[in-house]
């Protein structure tokens, strides 16, 4: 028997999560200890190495899954740095610019292209770019910081390669493109409301180079750009295509993994990639951090499974008081607001939800992650956030006056396709 009864040992767990999140310890520090927290003060101690084993048990189909996972997020990452330290992610970006000339489409996809590198704060990488364009926009530095923070986080919901999108999969037991399928309707109302906060009454900027130098300018900086976005969409292709041929392989994982994998080939061979180049990025702690994040929100599931926690909340889910939307969408970004951290909300909110759900579809799973998504997207604890309104020296409350609308349209979207009369 654990020190404490379930539902206490969770509250005493996740406000220390809730310190180290404020601290900002590294996440796959802060989910594991939280699990390990979680597991001292609500089980028999004998039995926690064996639950940590069988978060990756090779023998079992779950612990497969985990296994895939967490090799694809490590490849990913690893993919991610490459792609920053080859340059071509400048390249992607630069080629990007000169073939689109209208600012404010520039702005609108340049922020979700550089979104395509997962990393923790990454706005800030678009940020000197979006400045650049949004002047001759004549756009204000709430606008500036909106439209960077907004544009950047439209891509995730449906790119396969999101460490966040693929955990969530993992963990509700869904096909991965199903998810993003369901995605689609609620992305573009994302963009569509993007561009209409972003940019109202703002006119456009024609330019004046010629036509035809310009013609001839579009078509290689084409070239450019179909080189440097290669390795993704080879990527994207080939998960894509093990997903449609063999169930069996996307079921555990292994679609993302080796299309991952294939990416990297792809752009060691664009690159002309050499070895020191190739292992930078093995000798820093990001990509291991956000591995080790990943492992952890498969161990804080199992452990919370273990303690009963889920059983806490089965009779508040499940015994038909509450409609399982409210849950299934206020818990998983509350979270999300709360921690700043979309994985971190995703793991603890599955084996909460699993209680009342009890089996996910592919569209509880994919309200669960907008959820879960758009809580973390404007919480005042996402590094993006805080740091796009540092860059643009906009207060965080004249930003917040363009990002509620918005999250409210694009929440309202995810609802809508949650209860429309189709599946798949």
């Amino acid at each position: 028997m654990g020190l404490l009864d379930p539902l206490s040992a969770v509250v005493v767990s996740f406000c220390f999560l809730g310190v180290l999140l404020y601290k900002r310890v590294n996440l796959g520090i802060t989910l594991n200890a939280t699990a390990v927290l979680l597991a001292l003060l609500s089980l028999d101690w004998l039995g926690i190495p064996s639950i940590a084993y069988a978060t990756v048990d090779p023998l079992k189909s779950e612990g497969l899954l985990a296994i895939s996972v967490i090799l694809a997020t490590f490849g990913i990452m690893w993919l991610s740095q490459l792609y920053k330290e080859t340059g071509e992610i400048a390249k992607l970006s630069d080629s990007l610019s000169r073939i689109v000339k209208n600012p404010k489409i520039v702005l609108s996809v340049l922020p979700a292209v550089i979104g395509f590198l997962p990393v923790a704060g990454g706005a800030l990488m678009s940020a000197p770019i979006v400045d650049s364009e949004a002047e001759k926009l004549k756009l204000k530095p709430e606008r500036k910081a909106y439209v960077n923070l907004w544009f950047r986080h439209t891509i995730f919901p449906v790119y396969p390669l999101s460490q966040v999108l693929i955990v969530t999969a993992a963990l509700t037991g869904t096909a991965l493109f199903s998810i993003i399928l369901l995605q689609i309707p609620t992305v573009t109302v994302m963009v569509v409301v993007g561009f209409l906060v972003g940019f109202w009454k703002i006119p456009s900027v024609k330019s004046g180079e010629d036509s035809e130098k310009a013609k001839i300018n579009a078509t290689l900086e084409f070239k450019h750009f179909l080189t440097s976005f290669s390795p993704i969409l080879a990527t994207i292709v080939v998960a894509v295509s093990i997903d449609a041929l063999s169930y069996s392989l996307s079921r555990l994982g292994f679609d993302v993994l080796i299309a991952t994998f294939a990416g990297l080939m792809v752009l060691a061979v664009i690159s002309r990639m050499n070895r020191k180049i190739l292992v930078k990025p093995l000798k820093e702690w990001g990509i291991y951090g956000v591995t080790l994040a990943v492992y952890g929100a498969f161990l804080l599931r199992n452990v919370m499974v273990a303690s009963g926690v889920s059983e806490v909340f089965k009779e508040f889910v499940a015994n038909g008081s509450v409609d399982v939307t409210l849950p299934l969408t206020v818990i998983p970004a509350v979270l999300g607001f709360l921690t700043g951290s979309p994985l971190g909300a995703i793991a603890i909110s599955v084996p909460i939800l699993k209680a009342g759900v009890l089996a996910f579809s592919p569209k509880t799973a994919a309200l669960l992650y907008i959820s879960a998504y758009l809580g973390y997207t404007i919480s005042p604890t996402h590094l993006c956030f805080t740091f796009t309104a540092d860059y643009f020296k906009s207060p965080l409350g004249k930003v917040y006056k363009y990002v509620i609308p918005s999250f409210i349209a694009t929440f309202a979207t995810a609802v809508l396709v949650y209860f429309l009369p189709f599946s798949i």
